[in-house]
């Protein structure tokens, strides 16, 4: 089985497709999946967007080149304790205020790191996917769901290359929208706006700059900011949804080991 291959079969397998539901949604044959998957053959090219966007992934993941243009936390998380602890984030509170758990709304957990929010709402009844890029934060992740004896849905994928395939009723991200790069933001909360069914809540939070803080040097955000966002930008996204919380925050932090400031813009938003 070639790389390709191999990943198409193992991702395939995690979303639950049989090679026949993948190919009905490319509209081939399942006789060229199942070549592609034993090495025989491999997708023409003008597939591959399609294909990545099934199977919520790259084009370079497929072919086996991750880039990682940010420092990531992989050695963070390798350690045996949970980095930020297994406490939930208070969003995920105001969520539960908003669509108590009556039935199992669809979440997805963007930057879900070590997966301590994701397994909180899979506990409280929430049907949970959550994705991050780094792979030992996921693998931690996952023992956390199994102690807790939930089910979430964890897959590894770049914040910047994700577009949604099917609709959630929640879309929660903390800490880590501040990736994004500039040129993406636009499309990328466009497609979460799409891929949220009607009355759907995102509750998000980024970092901002402001002139008058100054973040420590070895800060990862301030390492992973390169395009700044600013006051506001968040909330612009949501101009058309109805705003259950808009509100920015400055607070002290000591990540790293070196105290300093944040300022962070939190929106909690409806779709109506």
């Amino acid at each position: 089985m070639n790389q390709i291959g191999s990943f198409i079969s193992k991702r395939r397998k995690e979303l639950g497709y049989t090679q026949q539901k993948l190919a009905d949604k490319l509209n081939i044959s399942f006789q060229a999946v199942s070549k592609w998957e034993n090495g025989s053959a491999s997708p023409d090219i003008s597939l591959l967007p399609k294909l990545a966007q099934i199977l919520n992934t790259t084009v370079d993941a497929m072919v086996g080149y991750y880039h990682q243009p940010f420092t990531d936390y992989e050695e963070k998380y390798s350690e045996e304790k949970y980095y930020w602890g297994t406490a939930p984030n208070s969003m995920c509170y105001e969520i539960m205020k908003l669509h108590p758990p009556v039935k199992p709304y669809r979440v997805l957990d963007i930057g879900c790191g070590e997966g301590k929010d994701a397994v909180f709402l899979a506990r409280n009844g929430y049907r949970v996917t959550a994705f991050d890029i780094a792979d030992a934060g996921l693998a931690k992740a996952r023992e956390l769901a199994k102690y807790h004896d939930v089910d979430v849905d964890f897959f590894k994928a770049n914040v910047n290359e994700y577009m949604p395939t099917e609709k959630f009723d929640i879309i929660f991200s903390s800490g880590v929208l501040h990736y994004i790069s500039l040129d993406k933001r636009k499309d990328f909360f466009a497609s979460l706006k799409e891929y949220t069914a009607p009355d759907g809540i995102h509750a998000l939070n980024v970092f901002v700059a402001k002139p008058f803080i100054e973040a420590a040097s070895d800060s990862e955000e301030a390492e992973k900011m390169v395009e700044p966002w600013h006051s506001g930008e968040l909330a612009g996204y949501y101009h058309d949804w109805l705003f259950h919380r808009n509100e920015e925050v400055i607070f002290d932090c000591n990540s790293g080991g070196v105290p300093h400031k944040h300022c962070m813009d939190i929106l909690i938003a409806e779709k109506k």
